[in-house]
């Protein structure tokens, strides 16, 4: 499709976090920019202050690994679903879009980790899982420790930690089931990494049950 490039040769970029839709930021591109982001997996844009391309990320390291490129019916926007390394906006929030019309923060920056998807503490932990099965060998590692021992020894942890969470739902004690669960979490990502299952997959079913009855006649 025709790009309708602006008189001043640009054209508006939404950006999306490719997993949990959410809008990061709104920026502009020219036909070099949009070359460079296509032609190397990041987002690239034109700084209308600067008058220059920037690499997203050039200085932060808050990259955006671009998933898919998109534009709208007239041709005029595109949109940008990407996968983000770190917050989007230089504020350091997720996204640039952090306050209501009054001025008022809808998340704080502080807050931001307990927010995200794409890049959720569930994610981290995941990669850092995988990078221990690649090494089995690391004798300061548990998680090497569990893959070294094999399936059945993760299996076994999976269920025990199930148990704990069973036995801190009936003490009732908030502190307790959380920490549970915590261990519960982990260690179902370990099984997780010894399948290479990503998260996003389980986040993918979750999304795919969302909404129907859970009754079957």
């Amino acid at each position: 499709m025709e790009i309708n490039w602006g008189k001043d040769g640009l054209i508006p970029a939404v950006v999306q976090d490719a997993e949990s839709r959410e809008v990061l930021m709104v920026a502009y591109m020219n036909e070099e920019a949009l070359k460079k982001t296509v032609e190397t997996g990041y987002a690239h844009f034109f700084s209308r202050k600067r008058q220059r391309i920037w690499k997203k990320g050039e200085e932060s390291g808050n990259t955006l690994k671009v998933k898919s490129i998109k534009i709208d019916c007239d041709g005029d926007t595109l949109l940008l679903e990407v996968e983000a390394k770190g917050p989007a906006c230089h504020t350091g929030h997720k996204s640039c879009f952090y306050r209501d019309l009054d001025g008022k923060e809808l998340v704080a920056p502080e807050k931001q980790d307990l927010y995200q998807c794409n890049c959720s503490i569930l994610e981290r932990v995941y990669e850092v899982i995988l990078e221990r099965r690649a090494n089995p060998q690391r004798t300061d590692s548990y998680v090497a420790s569990l893959f070294r021992k094999g399936l059945d020894k993760i299996l076994k942890k999976v269920g025990e930690e199930a148990s704990e969470v069973i036995i801190a739902c009936k003490n009732q004690k908030d502190e307790e089931i959380v920490y549970e669960v915590a261990d519960l979490f982990f260690h179902v990502l370990v099984a997780l990494g010894y399948f290479d299952i990503a998260p996003v997959r389980i986040y993918e079913e979750l999304c795919r049950r969302f909404g129907k009855s859970g009754l079957r006649k």
